[in-house]
């Protein structure tokens, strides 16, 4: 086997941040990251089960690296992340798997390679009940050298009624707060400009005597210049207190992604949420009084069991109410072993769900583009991150409410902050124009 990998990773920003992980443990063994996976000698899927047609994507892809790892004598193939604690046995069958490595197991990942290059498989699923990654400094693979993800907790126990995490990701435990700051210090001494401290469910962080808020306070006195964001929230632990910090900072940036799922209490009820409609919007309330401008952001689940078109109608109120900048929106996905699993029945048919989705995505894109066009005139101070995706002639960036920006500029960095005031936009973008020459690095 050659000591090179090539890592694949699918699914959220959590496995985003246990790549770079994997890929620092793998470095300390010797070895070398591969540009493509045809020259690696170990292929890793770092994959996601939150919804079966992520599940699907990874099994349709081992069917392609299944006639590419007949090619190559030797190479191996492993599956990392959440899909690896769920489905051990069926991975194996497919025949083509070499090792199998939950998420709180990476750190033997070296030893299952040898154990795999031995027997032919080799698995390790076992979950922790403590924070099992704190000490290791992550490799930053595919960086932007700009903007960098630290994990700052792992786990849930909400035990949503829909929700495969807390079972493939185990109960929630948190890193101590020096390791955290250590962390983000590093990144701001290295260059970054902006981290994202990440968890299942971030604002429920408790690490001894310290909680999310003070933590949050804590890292955003690192420097001024370090923009810090976070994700993802629930909103029983949005608390006053976290509000209080975000608006006092001016290096917290001003946008919140706040789950939603559904609008409907009688729904909500039933996806075990511990919220109702009137007690999320009286915290979107406090968001838009304490801090002026914060962009607010959402999950939408439609078609959960039994939900009936006032139900469906429910969610796309709150949508209005609101008008959330962006949103991630999905039909639901039944999995097994969850609660609905178990004690509900996937009623709502594909072609409703299909129809209700639609619906959903019209209103969600009408509203992010109202909601950009309100930006056009204003000024915003940009990070730059590189140049944009579709002309390398503009560089692209973003402003604190976590909207992409796309200027035209010859003159400026990544890593740098410029003002740019706001020309024009689409649903997805603000385009604009820098408006003085000024830098901040």
């Amino acid at each position: 086997m050659k000591k090179t990998f090539y890592i694949e990773t699918y699914g959220c920003q959590m496995n985003f941040s246990d790549t770079e992980i994997v890929a620092s443990i793998l470095t300390k063994e010797n070895f070398l990251e591969a540009p493509s996976p045809e020259e690696a000698g170990l292929i890793l899927l770092n994959t996601c089960s939150i919804r079966e047609n992520a599940e699907q994507r990874i099994f349709n892809r081992l069917r392609h690296l299944k006639s590419l790892k007949k090619k190559n004598k030797g190479m191996m193939i492993g599956i990392l992340g959440c899909m690896a604690e769920r489905l051990k046995e069926q991975l194996f069958e497919e025949g083509v798997v070499d090792i199998v490595a939950g998420p709180d197991s990476y750190r033997e990942l070296p030893q299952l390679i040898y154990s795999a290059n031995e027997s032919g498989k080799a698995f390790n699923i076992l979950l922790s009940a403590e924070e099992t990654y704190a000490d290791i400094n992550p490799v930053r693979i595919d960086s932007n050298g700009v903007s960098a993800f630290i994990s700052i907790m792992r786990g849930c126990q909400n035990f949503c009624a829909y929700c495969v995490v807390p079972y493939t990701r185990g109960t929630e435990r948190s890193r101590s707060a020096d390791t955290i700051l250590s962390e983000a210090t590093t990144l701001f001494n290295d260059g970054y400009r902006e981290i994202t401290l990440l968890g299942q469910n971030v604002n429920s962080y408790h690490y001894n005597n310290v909680n999310f808020p003070e933590l949050l306070s804590e890292v955003a006195k690192i420097n001024p210049a370090l923009r810090i964001r976070f994700a993802t929230s629930h909103p029983k632990d949005l608390s006053d207190e976290l509000i209080e910090v975000i608006a006092s900072n001016d290096n917290i940036c001003k946008s919140i992604h706040l789950p939603l799922q559904s609008g409907s209490n009688r729904i909500l009820k039933l996806m075990k949420r511990n919220y109702t409609r009137e007690s999320y919007m009286a915290i979107i309330d406090k968001i838009y009084s304490q801090i002026p401008g914060c962009s607010i952001s959402t999950d939408i689940i439609c078609g959960f069991c039994s939900e009936n078109d006032q139900d469906h109608g429910h969610t796309l109120d709150i949508m209005r109410r609101v008008a959330y900048d962006s949103a991630f929106m999905f039909r639901y996905s039944e999995r097994p072993g969850t609660f609905a699993a178990g004690k509900y029945k996937d009623d709502v048919p594909e072609k409703i769900k299909t129809q209700r989705l639609n619906e959903i995505i019209a209103l969600q894109n009408k509203l992010s583009l109202e909601k950009n066009k309100k930006d056009i005139g204003k000024t915003f101070e940009v990070l730059i991150e590189g140049r944009s995706k579709k002309s390398a002639a503009q560089l692209s960036g973003r402003n604190s409410q976590n909207k992409v920006v796309v200027f035209t500029d010859d003159k400026h960095q990544p890593g740098e902050y410029v003002m740019v005031k706001i020309t024009g936009c689409t649903s997805a973008t603000l385009k604009g124009e820098i408006i003085n020459s000024e830098v901040r690095s």
